[in-house]
């Protein structure tokens, strides 16, 4: 007797598998027998991965969920149970993406006199440049975006960095602000290396978030600053076409 082919039980679900997929990706980045440099290739593979991700197949998913889909995946799961799957998996694997990081590459990296600072690291020296890069090419092209029932929540760029800030006080304009959102410039790296008078031995890197938290104050003057978050947005990338609205992109018309 043949067995059946409708049974779950034979099936792997393939957002499940995309994601195990990753999570041997990020092993190549663990494996101390890998070039260190080409480890963090890996880890960025990683990372990437998961954006793509969830712009197409996490976004699809939830447009099934939003319209109260009923079909079961082929291995017998509803939306939500899926979403609550990948949801659990995922945090694990970024967990595992920051701990491969800070706890294996950093360190690794140090020892090959390569260095990357975070702000309670910086020298003197280093906030005095940092002060100057933010003053000659962060403030000249990034203007804050405020918050209120005049300005509703700006449409940002997908996968950019961006912070929420949340303050108190009049604005320039005399208005009251309580919160807004400034987006970080994509015309600037996000790693900046440090210039060679600083730092004479290896090469040593600070983030450009963190001049920009740094220096957070300088955007709201006369205004108090009680917190600033930084977040990155991952947009519904899924390209569905409906039939009654396909066209015929070949033709031309004159």
């Amino acid at each position: 007797m043949k067995p059946s082919l409708d049974n779950s039980a034979y099936y792997i679900n393939r957002e499940l598998t995309a994601l195990a997929f990753n999570e041997r990706v990020l092993e190549l980045a663990e494996d101390p027998h890998v070039p260190l440099l080409e480890r963090m290739r890996y880890l960025c593979i990683c990372s990437g991965n998961l954006d793509e991700f969830f712009e197409i197949r996490v976004a699809g998913l939830k447009e099934k969920i939003a319209v109260s889909s009923m079909k079961l995946s082929i291995d017998g799961l509803t939306a939500e149970e899926l979403l609550s799957r990948l949801s659990e998996n995922t945090h694990q694997l970024i967990e595992n993406i920051y701990s491969v990081f800070n706890k294996q590459l950093l360190p690794a990296l140090e020892k090959e006199n390569i260095f990357f600072y975070k702000t309670e690291d910086w020298s003197e020296d280093i906030h005095h440049w940092a002060k100057q890069y933010f003053k000659n090419e962060v403030a000249p092209i990034v203007s804050p975006i405020a918050l209120d029932l005049a300005h509703p929540f700006p449409r940002l760029f997908n996968k950019s960095l961006n912070f929420l800030v949340t303050l108190s006080g009049k604005d320039a304009f005399d208005r009251n602000i309580n919160y807004a959102v400034i987006h970080a410039p994509r015309s600037l790296p996000r790693l900046i290396q440090l210039p060679k008078e600083l730092n004479k031995e290896g090469n040593h890197f600070i983030y450009l978030s963190s001049i920009i938290e740094t220096h957070i104050n300088a955007f709201f003057p006369g205004m108090e600053i009680s917190g600033c978050y930084p977040f990155r947005l991952t947009r519904n990338s899924d390209l569905s076409l409906r039939d009654d609205e396909e066209e015929d992109y070949n033709a031309t018309t004159f």
